[in-house]
């Protein structure tokens, strides 16, 4: 997809100037689900301009097809123990949503408040114990919150992303755990956006500079690689 935004120039220039090289995966990984809620999926799969008809930051089907794919990530992750957590927004009322409410008022509506449904995390990837859940209230899931400190404590050096919307939420946070020095790993397939132009040219720019962006395979395979937890009685 990235590709037919680029330019021959804008090709050329990234290779010459030495950006895009893979920094790698280490070996304590952990998964960041960044708002998969049913305020940026909607109920139910359906094309984005239906969608925004039930939740004005609805990505429609784009964000379904991430659910899926982030099912098939948690299926391998949790059976290795591999640390889940749940940056997700949630704000008290109007006053809460800081400059949103002049900027992009829907996001700074109802269905962002805590106890809406439009909070709650997509049921298939809900957590379960022992995850956690990060309330935030702005772009990176580390401004304002204990995240950080909760990847210190679970001693992580890789942080795997999957969410929305790309250009937003995942970009900053993205931009944030590069800058704390975390490994970054954008799972291609497992983010999603509303606008297909800004998907793909912050997928290519965060790759070019602050994270390797993987298909879900590549990730998939390296998290098989990773030892099964030991379980009591087994």
């Amino acid at each position: 997809m990235t590709e037919r935004f680029l330019t021959d120039l804008d090709r050329e220039v990234y290779a010459k100037a030495g950006f895009g090289h893979r920094a790698g995966f280490g070996t304590r990984p952990g998964i960041l689900i960044i708002d998969v809620q049913y305020r940026t999926c909607g109920e139910s799969p359906m094309p984005i301009l239906g969608a925004i008809d039930e939740y004005k930051t609805s990505c429609g089907e784009a964000g379904w097809a991430a659910v899926g794919v982030i099912e098939r990530l948690l299926a391998v992750a949790r059976p290795r123990g591999v640390p889940v957590l749940y940056p997700v927004v949630e704000r008290k009322d109007r006053f809460d949503t800081g400059r949103w409410k002049d900027k992009v008022p829907s996001i700074a509506d109802g269905p962002s408040y805590i106890g809406n449904r439009g909070t709650e995390i997509i049921e298939t990837i809900a957590p379960l114990p022992g995850d956690m859940v990060v309330s935030k209230r702005y772009a990176s899931a580390f401004f304002g919150t204990p995240l950080a400190t909760y990847l210190n404590d679970l001693d992580r050096d890789t942080i795997i992303v999957t969410g929305a919307t790309t250009s937003g939420c995942v970009r900053a946070s993205v931009s944030d755990a590069f800058s704390y020095g975390y490994k970054v790993v954008v799972v291609e397939d497992a983010v999603f956006d509303r606008g297909e132009a800004s998907h793909a040219i912050n997928l290519f720019d965060m790759d070019q500079k602050y994270a390797d962006v993987l298909p879900s395979e590549k990730v998939i395979q390296y998290l098989e690689t990773l030892p099964l937890e030991e379980r009591d009685g087994s």
